[in-house]
């Protein structure tokens, strides 16, 4: 196919090697390059999608720089690597999508979409959920209002690895169903609170990594500088008696957040649990939306329900419980579909552009605030763009 978009996939793990074949599988894209520092890891996927020799394979980021008409890159590398990487390839000329969170820091976050709208170039975050066809089918049942009068919302992801080492339970794991939260609720928290456990990782049993030439910080020292708890303690209205978490990498995570109309979610996050869980849902008036990752024949359920009062009784009546349907395509597929497309239209993605990003980056340094304050209310200001 003639006019394809050149792309370039940086790092192939455990995330990366699906873009990589997504991208292959898109007759509008010509994969021209992989970067990633592993040789075996280039090895391996050269064999595994018989790459075309004209592909250029190579453990340096420079090397890419060097492709003539490169259109843009994925970037799937650890969370820290992301800032240096993306405004370097910004700075080319390079559309990006990237691997979730966009950055560490809300304020690096901020200055990389600021550069792509200068440069006029496509910033995207692969965050995949909000491309799932359930979550997709999931809004429009919530913002129709047939759940009633919403009540509250809880989630549960759990699993038993992988251990991140450059971020914790938190930032690997709570961005999904924050993302899912605030596209079910169309708003942003404005407070959120979070507690935590560290077991296996903690304060020195975690190091900063490097990627290709690049050297990295710590997760610990991309903190959110911008960001002041400063409305928490004057609701406190004194110093923070609790005791704070100790130093490490947490690997159970409990958060709540509150939103403008009053609505809490809570969720539980932990990556040491056996039991796999992957839900998430709403509790209204009349029923609860239910996301249930984890089944396969009914991923999204609609479970009618609500209570009739008899004398001090509360009955529970008109009970029943509907299985969405839903449309067929695989998530990560349409995340690279509407990377193409942005890229073909010059047009931000609505879905996940890099200011949603930015605004889930700033909920995220919120709640490691109140993490590292052992649970206490952080108040967020949420000046960012849509």
């Amino acid at each position: 196919m003639t006019n394809q978009i050149k792309i370039a996939v940086i790092g192939v793990g455990r995330w990366g090697v699906h873009l990589l074949r997504n991208f292959l599988a898109d007759p509008q894209v010509n994969v021209v390059a992989v970067v990633d520092p592993h040789p075996e890891r280039l090895a391996a996927v050269k064999q595994q999608f018989n790459l075309d020799t004209n592909v250029i394979l190579t453990t340096e980021w420079q090397d890419i720089k060097k492709v003539p008409g490169l259109t843009g890159v994925a970037i799937a590398t650890p969370a820290t690597t992301h800032y240096a990487l993306i405004k370097d390839a910004l700075q080319q000329g390079y559309h990006v999508l990237a691997e979730k969170p966009l950055t560490l820091d809300p304020a690096e976050c901020r200055e990389l979409c600021q550069l792509s709208e200068q440069h006029h170039l496509i910033l995207m975050v692969d965050h995949t959920y909000l491309f799932h066809p359930a979550v997709e089918r999931g809004k429009t049942v919530v913002q129709a209002g047939k759940l009633g009068d919403l009540r509250y919302g809880y989630a549960t992801r759990t699993h038993l690895g992988p251990v991140r080492q450059d971020v914790d339970a938190l930032w690997d794991l709570a961005i999904h169903d924050i993302a899912i939260f605030n596209a079910w609720l169309g708003q942003i928290p404005v407070k959120v609170q979070a507690t935590g456990t560290v077991w296996l990782q903690g304060a020195g049993e975690h190091t900063s990594t490097s990627f290709g030439s690049l050297r990295l910080r710590s997760g610990q020292d991309a903190q959110d500088r911008s960001l002041s708890n400063q409305g928490s303690r004057e609701a406190e209205g004194k110093k923070d008696t609790n005791s704070p978490l100790p130093q490490g990498l947490a690997d159970l995570v409990w958060v709540t957040l509150t939103y403008p109309d009053g609505f809490q979610a809570y969720i539980h996050l932990c990556w040491l649990n056996p039991d796999k869980q992957r839900r998430l849902g709403i509790v209204g008036s009349l029923g609860s939306l239910i996301f249930d990752e984890m089944s396969r024949s009914s991923p999204l359920t609609l479970l009618h329900g609500e209570f009739e009062q008899q004398g001090n009784q509360f009955i529970p009546v008109n009970q029943r419980q509907v299985v969405l349907e839903l449309e067929p395509g695989e998530p990560l597929g349409r995340v690279c579909s509407g990377f193409v497309i942005s890229i073909l239209n010059n047009t931000p993605s609505e879905i996940s552009s890099g200011w949603v990003g930015t605004q889930l980056v700033e909920i995220l340094a919120a709640l490691t605030i109140s993490l590292e304050q052992g649970g206490k209310p952080v108040f967020l200001n949420n000046c960012s763009q849509l």
